[in-house]
Parts: C-alpha cells; structure tokens; sequence
C-alpha cells in the first residue's frame, strides 16, 4: 500500500501538528493566567490572537480533512472503538470551535475592544449584554477544561496505541513518512 492510503495527507498531518501546538500553547498560557493574576494582561493580550488563530487553523483544518479524507482505522479495533475514536474526533472538533468563539462572544458580550495586534481589532459577533458576558465567560471556562480533558484524553489514546498495542494507529498522522515495516 501506499503512504496516501496509510496516512493522513502531507497537509492534514501539518494542520493537526499545528492545531496541538497551539492547543498546547493556549493550555499552558490559561493555567498561568489562573495562577498569576500578575502576568494576567500580558498573557491575554498573547491569548487572543492565539485563540483567534486557533479558530482559522481548525476551519481551514477541518475544510482540508473534509476535501482529502483520511486512512481507515485498522481492522484489530472493534466497531465500538472505531465509534469512540470517530466520537472523538468530532467533540475535538467541535471544542476546537466553540472554545474561541465562546471567548470571542465573551469579550463581545463585555464590549471589550478585542485587540488583536497594534491596531488590529476584531469585530463584536454579539451585543453588548452583561448577562451574556458572565454566561460565555463561564461558558469559555468550562469548554477549555473539557478541551484540555479532551487533548489527554486523544493524547492518552495515541501513547495507549503506540506503546501498548503497537498497532501503528498513530503513523497515520505521524509527521514523517511511515517506513515500509509500518504500511504493511
């Protein structure tokens, strides 16, 4: 068989390498803004852009997967495996979206000028509503925690395949090419 047909596409193993750098970097930065009050305005002004970003890479993530579709799950997983790794996938993707968005309709919601760098602002998507501001911004909070719970979780799976199993499930996004010995 051929890469294409035991792997992700070049361009889909880029977005998804990409979409968990900036996962991990946004986690990282959240924990600290909750830690330290301190560093709390210079660890925003980083988390805006960022989740902005974040929202751009998973949609053109998410049109990329759709346009170049993806290798079969292996026939050593069982149908409710496949079921929880395709599960999976779409609640990574929906908190991937709704996680910025959220944020983004919180800091709308506060009339908050939403810098993003210099004098770059975003738009508000929502009206000014006290109301909504402290629903979206709880809102925000609990979609980051289940996004984190979600990454270990996905994270977990793939070391649990790797190291346990050994089935070569996660040379299908791995960055590199899969050797030979992996495709057969």
């Amino acid at each position: 068989m051929t890469n294409e047909r035991n792997q992700f596409s070049a361009s889909v193993r880029f977005f998804h390498w990409l979409t968990a750098a900036i996962v991990l970097t946004m986690l990282g930065i959240g924990v600290r803004m909750i830690a330290s009050l301190a560093d709390y305005h210079r660890l925003i002004s980083i988390h805006r852009p960022l989740g902005i970003l974040l929202l751009i890479i998973v949609a053109i993530r998410l049109v990329n997967r759709l346009l170049h579709g993806g290798p079969e799950l292996p026939i050593t997983m069982s149908d409710q495996e496949k079921f929880l790794a395709r599960s999976s996938e779409v609640l990574l993707y929906v908190l991937l979206f709704a996680t910025p968005l959220a944020g983004w309709g919180m800091l709308s919601a506060a009339r908050f000028p939403i810098a993003m760098f210099g004098s770059v602002h975003l738009f508000p998507i929502l009206p000014h509503n006290v109301m909504l501001y402290a629903i979206l911004r709880k809102t925000h909070t609990v979609l980051a925690y289940l996004l984190f719970f979600a990454f270990v979780a996905h994270f977990g799976a793939a070391l649990f395949h790797s190291l346990i199993l050994r089935d070569g499930l996660v040379t299908r996004i791995a960055p590199w090419l899969a050797s030979s010995k992996a495709r057969d």
